[in-house]
């Protein structure tokens, strides 16, 4: 009977499974539940990870507007030339959209300014053209409701509006419009009145404050902002 030789894929075998035994079969970063592939008779490359939208941080989204109560006591719309990136009306003036520019700049480092100016540019006919401009002006776009909402809008952020004040969650961002047609926008507040309607934190004409105010005029838009992507316009659970 011939003797038949070890097979060296054998040796390699157990080898390589002593060394599962030692780590694991766990890379660094894999989850604890990740499961190895099985395997297949041809070999695929590895698939790039997909970007999963992860709501933004609503706390912080919050605090940050919470934190121009007091500081923000004027309402000024005025024009004014600003530096770029990361440019601001001083902290004790501004608008509606100035609360909310404040906000995500300084909680989930989200420069609207920079986002609006770039996304105008690269897709000006798409915004509206309500101000006769012929091109993005990174002074005031940003600052602008209807830009603002437009924008919202292509990055997916927009969820369905609704008369329910339990689908209203602390940082959502939302729209109406006050008599007769100025377009205004509030950050839904972590507070609730005695009714259960949440607060918004707000400037609407005497600095920024936090009221309960969210179904007193026409609601025209309401959206939530997500990072690593976007949410395709399907309001994430």
């Amino acid at each position: 009977m011939e003797k038949t030789q070890p097979n060296p894929s054998y040796w390699l075998g157990s080898i390589l499974c002593l060394g599962c035994l030692l780590t694991g079969c766990r890379e660094r970063g894999e989850q604890p539940d990740e499961i190895p592939p099985a395997s297949t008779k041809t070999s695929r490359p590895a698939q790039q990870a997909r970007s999963v939208p992860v709501a933004a941080p609503t706390s912080a989204i919050v605090a940050a507007a919470r934190s121009q109560i007091g500081k923000t006591k004027i309402y000024d719309g005025s024009y004014v030339g600003l530096k770029y990136p990361g440019g601001d009306v001083p902290i004790d003036r501004g608008v509606c959209t100035d609360v909310v520019v404040r906000a995500l700049r300084d909680s989930v480092k989200m420069d609207l300014q920079k986002l609006v100016h770039e996304d105008m540019k690269a897709a000006f006919r798409d915004y509206p053209k309500i101000w006769g401009l012929k091109k993005p002006d990174r002074n005031i776009d940003h600052r602008r409701v209807p830009n603002l909402r437009r924008y919202f809008e292509r990055k997916g952020y927009s969820i369905g509006l609704t008369e329910r004040k339990e689908d209203y969650r602390p940082g959502d961002l939302v729209t109406c419009t006050v008599p007769p047609n100025r377009p205004h926008i509030m950050i839904v507040s972590d507070r609730r009145a005695k009714d259960g309607v949440p607060l918004v934190i707000h400037n609407i004409g005497s600095g920024t404050k936090e009221e309960k105010r969210l179904f007193e005029f026409p609601l025209t838009g309401h959206y939530r902002i997500m990072t690593g992507g976007s949410n395709n316009g399907v309001a994430p659970k």
